[in-house]
Order: C-alpha cells, then structure tokens, then sequence
C-alpha cells in the first residue's frame, strides 16, 4: 500500500538527484517512499541540469543550508567526483561519484555504490559473480564502479568494450594502479560469446529508437544479460533477449540494493 506522503514544511530537508535529463529516475519515487514510511520529513527532487551549468548548480546547492545531499546519474557521475573533497574507496577506484554528502563547513563528501548495488543485485536474483567471466559494455561513471565491484567480488575475467577504446584501457590501469585488480583487460570488439554475463552500462536504451548495445546472436544460450537502465523497465535489449530465451537481469535492482547505503551515506536514513 503506498503511504500518503507528508507536507513539506519549512523544516523539511531536502535531497536531490541530478542528471541529464531527469526522465529517466526512478531515485525520487524510492526514496520519497521510504521517508513516508519512516516518517521523515525529507522530500528528495530531481533536478535537470545540463553538463555546462553542473558546477554552478553545485555551488548554488551548497548554499541552500537545508539541501543535505544528492544522488548523482547520466552524465554527472565523473564530473561530481572532481569537485568532491574527500572520496570513498569505490569513488577513488572508479573515478566516479553517484552520492555526495554537503557538510555545514562547505564540504563534499562523495563515494560511489552503483558497483556495490549491482553486485548485490545480481547475488539476489540467483546470479552470482564469482569464477564467472563478464563482458562490460562501456567505461562511464556506472561502468568503472561495475568494473570495481565485479573484481572485488571475485570475477575471473572481466572484458570491457567501449566505443572509444582509450577510455576502456584506462579503466582497465585504474583498476589495476588504484585496485590492485587484474582480472580486466580492454576489448577493442567482441560478439557476446564465451562469457558468462553481458552486461550493458552504456546509455543505450534510455530512448525509444536507440540501437541495441550489442546484437545477441552469439550470445550462449547460458549468458545472463544485465542491464542498468532503469527506465523503460524493459529496454528493447532486454526484451530482444527475452525473445531469445535468455536469463535477463533488469536495471531496478541495482537501485534497490543500494537505496540503504546511499541513505545512510547522505544522512537521509
């Protein structure tokens, strides 16, 4: 049953999402569900920035005194890693920020637990990571805290393809300089087989018309294909391997697995 949500007074504390465009978020309905369920007086917002206003909003945020943190997506999540002060290991690995804390001293603390939550997602769906073999579509915020998750977790080779190869490859020395992780190498092409899970941390699929991430027919008929986007719920690229009979893993859960920690994180729960 979904709770009547509270007003919003002079007192509420407010949170934020902020991305690129905002369309796609399903941040704002989950947190503002639980903080009617704990009776929070906090209310969370999405907020549409494009990349060439992102520091100045920023700066205008830390000002509002009773705007506590945000939640950080497409195409923010790198550039809210520069103007963070103090990152946590996932950000410092991946380079990459999707939650900041703003200190009454006019500070940032920013981490990272897209890898985290996508991890524990796929664990709780019945897939696990461990020993398995992983091709990783792209090399973005979400992919290099994926990438980060998935060696910590125990994945045993883990190839990453990205439409600019030079960003795949640097992944691939911050996850060795920074993580002391071996198991990544860049792919400059690849057809889906001989892998265990595909996974698609690219943008590809947030709008109706886009091209696939990857066409599947090479794909084995035992490869679990993940997604991150979270809408649509079902992307074409999901629904084009449910046709095929594959195991699916949707975008959702890599939210709902990381809603706690990000709370927590923000001072919001």
């Amino acid at each position: 049953m979904t709770e009547k949500m509270p007003w919003i007074t002079g007192t509420t504390r407010v949170f934020g999402v902020i991305a690129y465009p905002t369309d796609h978020v399903r941040a704002p309905m989950v947190f503002n569900q639980l903080f009617a369920e704990r009776s929070l007086n906090h209310v969370m917002v999405p907020i549409s920035v494009p990349p060439s206003d992102f520091t100045a909003m920023i700066r205008a945020l830390q000002s509002q005194s009773n705007f506590c943190g945000l939640t950080s997506t497409i195409p923010h999540k790198m550039a809210m890693a520069d103007l963070c002060d103090t990152l946590g290991p996932a950000a410092r690995v991946s380079g990459a920020v999707n939650a900041v804390r703003l200190n009454a001293d006019g500070t940032i603390d920013g981490d990272n637990f897209d890898g985290e939550g996508f991890v524990a997602g796929m664990i709780s769906q019945g897939h696990e990571i461990s020993r398995k073999s992983a091709l990783l579509l792209g090399a973005g915020g979400a992919a290099r805290a994926i990438a980060t998750a998935l060696c910590s977790h125990g994945i045993e080779e883990l190839k990453i393809l990205n439409r600019t190869h030079e960003n795949a490859a640097a992944l691939v020395s911050a996850l060795k300089d920074k993580g002391g992780f071996k198991q990544a190498c860049a792919v400059t092409s690849h057809d889906g087989s001989d892998v265990d899970i595909v996974i698609n941390a690219t943008s590809m699929g947030l709008r109706e018309g886009d091209a696939l991430p990857m066409p599947l027919e090479m794909v084995a008929d035992s490869t679990v294909i993940a997604e991150i986007i979270m809408k649509p719920e079902k992307t074409a690229w999901l629904a084009h391997a449910e046709r095929r009979g594959l195991a699916t893993h949707y975008g959702r859960h890599m939210l709902d697995c990381q809603v706690e920690l990000i709370g927590k994180f923000m001072g919001a729960l």
